[in-house]
């Protein structure tokens, strides 16, 4: 099906043109507005997504750039997603936001599109669709959020509400000490500070060219995110103008950029899903195998939470943000790549300085660690693949053997990591399974919720071992091996592990595996049963379990990926 565009779609001299044109002029417009191009401005602004709540004033200053250009803008809303709002995964709703955003893109008479988001699914579904519709295109990232502050300490949401409970559960601080916090962890409306799957999200955005340049990292509440706003406005005008097209700009070689830039970042695992999931919208068959090879020759440089000391909007930006990394990282980086400017990346980092703070961005000389932020394990456990955030690891247990514990529920799990009588050690790998895209369902992000077990806290060992086929936030932190694949509950590996067994870590090496016999293993397979959901009868959660793929594979539906013409 065609996309529709303005010039035919308010065309003059039929009906239909004659009923288009006088329902325009109901609003308000005029004959001067209607002759312009139509420019859609896709809006994710919802009361309930604290990320989005100033969305509102960020589309009227787009609106100021389209009318300044010679555009005519129109505004449209669509679904808007806070995991923490949500009772299910929202990595489900991610996948109903690309197909509303897309439909709203290829049936409205728009020319071109503004895309405004900034939390973890919002910014990839957007993108999804972006790459499905193909019209000229700018993403404008939301901005970062302000940190916190509790009594002279700098809060940064997640991160620190993860090391504030485990204080709490190991009788470090009260109920009443850790409630006071509440009101100090975030510090505005935008992206949580870190460099979370949110700000992970937008920094790929600028990375891939979709985003204007330094529109990534800045404050959401600033003065200079609303000069952003009124620029892209312009912008999007000048790229209908020049019919530059959204997969004209996002192609293979500006998605390693992104992913170039990712593993420099220490940005979250969850953009792994992600980006596969853009890349197979538009035909290009990412694998994790991609990830690794760049993740292998790409030094995290970037010292921020949860793996550093600093937070996005203020010292990442402050320090020259995405530009300025780009800008480290150009020797690296495919440089004619288009970017929604009319120019290449090369020709857009001329002019850029090198960053201003070297313990904010460090040189490729001096990094935080000299692999990529992410690994990709591979072994009879993951056959088709795991990852693992190796900047928020801890590099003792990079090199691990140890009994599996296995739970097949978060709330037992939890149970047994809290109890102060378990049977757990330093070496104990604790598995959590039953959660992947289709056993959730929704694959949630299951990794923020294994607590560190006070037994063990107050002995000073402050990470354990944790596999599961969930995901976890990108502020989060510790030794946990994720999205491993395939999922237990569609017969994969993990479901045959049992308490006792080895499990055996060896990320230098790629390497995830079960210590037992391959007779056992085969046989353990054979008795296998996949998991159902005869709860769930309709609706959208029952078409993603339906359709689902893997994680792997970018957990999109098998029905939204490319299908070549």
């Amino acid at each position: 099906m065609e996309n529709n565009y303005s010039a035919s779609w308010k065309k003059r001299g039929d009906r239909t043109g004659l009923i288009r044109n006088a329902l325009l002029k109901s609003m308000g417009y005029t004959d001067a507005d209607i002759e312009k191009p139509i420019i859609g401005i896709i809006n994710t602004w919802a009361e309930t997504n604290p990320g989005h709540v100033h969305f509102k004033q960020l589309a009227e200053a787009v609106k100021r750039g389209v009318w300044a250009a010679g555009g005519f803008p129109l505004e449209v809303n669509t679904l808007s997603i806070c995991e923490v709002f949500f009772d299910i995964s929202s990595l489900i709703y991610r996948n109903l936001l690309s197909i509303t955003t897309e439909e709203l893109i290829e049936r409205h008479p728009f020319d071109g599109v503004v895309l405004i988001g900034g939390c973890d699914k919002n910014v990839p579904a957007q993108l999804m669709a972006a790459v499905s519709a193909n019209k000229p295109t700018i993403y404008l990232p939301g901005g970062a959020m302000l940190p916190g502050s509790y009594r002279g300490q700098t809060l940064a949401c997640g991160t620190d509400s993860f090391y504030l409970y485990n204080r709490y559960t190991s009788g470090e601080i009260s109920l009443e000490e850790m409630t006071k916090h509440e009101g100090c962890l975030y510090g505005s409306a935008g992206a949580c500070p870190i460099m979370g799957t949110a700000n992970t999200s937008q920094t790929v955005a600028e990375a891939l060219g979709i985003a204007l340049p330094h529109s990534a990292s800045c404050l959401g509440v600033s003065a200079e995110k609303m000069r952003i706003s009124e620029e892209t406005g312009r912008a999007i005008v000048d790229l209908v103008e020049k019919d530059i097209k959204c997969n004209d700009i996002i192609n293979r070689k500006s998605i390693e950029n992104a992913i170039r830039v990712l593993m420099a970042a220490g940005g979250s695992t969850n953009l792994i899903i992600h980006l596969i999931a853009i890349a197979r919208r538009g035909g290009i068959n990412l694998t994790l195998d991609d990830f690794e090879n760049i993740s292998n020759d790409t030094p995290v440089v970037v010292n921020v939470k949860p793996h550093g000391t600093g937070t996005v909007g203020t010292h990442f930006h402050d320090a020259g943000g995405v530009a300025a990394l780009m800008k480290e990282l150009e020797g690296k980086l495919h440089t004619d790549c288009l970017t929604v400017t009319g120019k290449t990346v090369g020709e857009n980092l001329k002019d850029v300085e090198m960053p201003y703070d070297t313990e904010i961005i460090r040189p490729l000389d001096n990094p935080l660690d000299e692999k990529g932020g992410i690994a990709v394990l591979y072994g009879n456990l993951a056959p088709k693949g795991a990852v693992i955030k190796r900047s928020a690891a801890s590099p003792h247990l990079l090199k691990h053997q140890g009994p599996a514990k296995v739970f097949e529920s978060l709330e037992e799990c939890q149970k047994y990591l809290l109890d102060d009588d378990n049977d757990m050690t330093e070496d104990t790998v604790i598995v959590l399974r039953g959660f992947g895209p289709v056993g959730a369902p929704g694959m949630p992000e299951n990794g923020n919720y294994m607590p560190l077990p006070p037994k063990l806290n107050k002995k000073g060992v402050k990470d354990f071992v944790r596999i599961t086929d969930s995901r976890m936030s990108g502020g989060c932190f510790g030794t946990q091996i994720l999205h491993v694949a395939p999922e237990s509950a569609i017969g994969g590996p993990l479901a045959i592990v049992k308490d006792g067994d080895i499990i055996h870590l060896d990320v230098d090496n790629n390497l995830i595996e079960l210590k037992i016999s391959e007779e056992e293993f085969n046989e353990r397979m054979k008795n296998v049963k996949k998991k159902t959901h005869p709860d769930i009868k309709r609706g959208f959660v029952k078409n993603f379990i339906d359709n689902v793929t893997q994680a792997d594979e970018g957990c999109d539906l098998t029905y939204m990926q490319y299908v070549e013409e």
